[in-house]
């Protein structure tokens, strides 16, 4: 009886660990200091983490074009442009279709 109960403890201890873990996946926990224009070239989307949760820094999480996924200071000067070319870039692409167009 007592080795069935130690085994259920250690058996939730250690579910609890690992489900512990599995929360910081998603989050950054550093910046890139620097990024070349050739490189912010690639950037197509971007979306912000806030630190609320299991995120202990605020960040704007930037996509490039292949899926790579690199964090950035949003305090910084170059990714506040980086964010309006890439909005910029996004309102272009959606450009309004004519009436007469539509089915």
């Amino acid at each position: 009886m007592h080795l069935n109960t130690l085994f259920f403890l250690l058996l939730i201890s250690g579910l609890c660990l690992a489900l512990g873990q599995v929360t910081y996946g998603d989050c950054c926990l550093s910046y890139v200091e620097k990024m070349s224009l050739s490189t912010q070239k690639h950037a197509v989307n971007y979306r912000r983490q806030v630190t609320d949760g299991d995120c202990n820094i605020p960040a704007v999480i930037l996509i490039m074009r292949k899926g790579r996924v690199l964090c950035a200071d949003p305090k910084e000067k170059w990714v506040v442009q980086l964010m309006r070319k890439i909005d910029k870039k996004k309102r272009k692409g959606f450009k309004k279709i004519p009436l007469k167009h539509l089915p």
